[in-house]
């Protein structure tokens, strides 16, 4: 993949997370896979990331360079990505990020907690 790309989501990714705080990070990324995705099969294929991709600024992206997103992020094989492969390869693009998840998590689960009256 394109080294320009990833260092974007590097940069981009851990200031969302910082402003946005987790459930609304992953609100977002929700709303970014919704934006790539095949509306009819529910899913990001190469045919739609390749269409869509200018939307999020990917467009000197290669068909390789797409071809190798969508490979490193399909967990379970299909050729496609769901959602949660999606938000998974994110999370995996942005190594700062990935380092910043546990106080995510435990953000959203002191809010969770939070939320049931646990806390």
């Amino acid at each position: 993949m394109a080294s320009n790309t990833q260092s974007s989501f590097e940069d981009f990714l851990p200031i969302m997370a910082h402003k946005l705080g987790g459930d609304a990070l992953i609100g977002e990324l929700c709303n970014g896979f919704r934006l790539l995705m095949d509306g009819d099969k529910g899913v990001i294929t190469f045919d739609s990331l390749k269409k869509n991709a200018a939307v999020l600024g990917l467009q000197e992206l290669t068909d390789g360079d797409l071809r190798s997103m969508l490979r490193e992020g399909n967990f379970d094989e299909d050729g496609a990505l769901n959602q949660m492969e999606f938000c998974v390869l994110m999370f995996r693009l942005s190594p700062e990020l990935m380092e910043q998840s546990q106080f995510l998590l435990e953000e959203a689960l002191h809010q969770e907690l939070k939320e049931s009256n646990w806390f």
